[in-house]
């Protein structure tokens, strides 16, 4: 489901490879983001570019993510479409989350403050 890249040796982007992140495939992309973790990846971003829809159950499994990561890394989002990040701010998770506009930025910033 999920599609990984290496921006650095620190760093993975993470494509959740499903136009919509829903209750069905939440748990999966949670697991799955879970293993990456337990792995040993800590710095991750989450690139959403390709998300057009997200609902509770998908926010619910990234707030899951982000509590995996806890204080061993970082987790950020990236590349919201406008219903998506409207989702974020109607359950006022863009006060949790570091959201950039493009993956591209979120990778520069976060190498720069590694």
């Amino acid at each position: 489901m999920i599609h990984t890249t290496k921006y650095s040796p620190a760093i993975t982007i993470i494509r959740p490879g499903v136009e919509r992140l829903t209750a069905v495939n939440a748990k999966t992309f949670k697991n799955e983001m879970t293993a990456l973790i337990d792995d040993g990846s800590a710095h991750l971003i989450v690139d959403f570019k390709d998300v057009t829809f997200l609902d509770s159950s998908g926010l619910g499994a990234l707030v899951g993510i982000l509590k995996r990561v806890g204080n061993r890394g970082y987790l950020a989002v990236s590349g919201l479409r406008p219903d998506v990040e409207q989702m974020f701010r109607i359950c006022r998770m863009d006060r949790v989350f570091t959201i950039y506009n493009d993956v591209e930025t979120a990778a520069q910033t976060m190498s720069e403050n590694l």
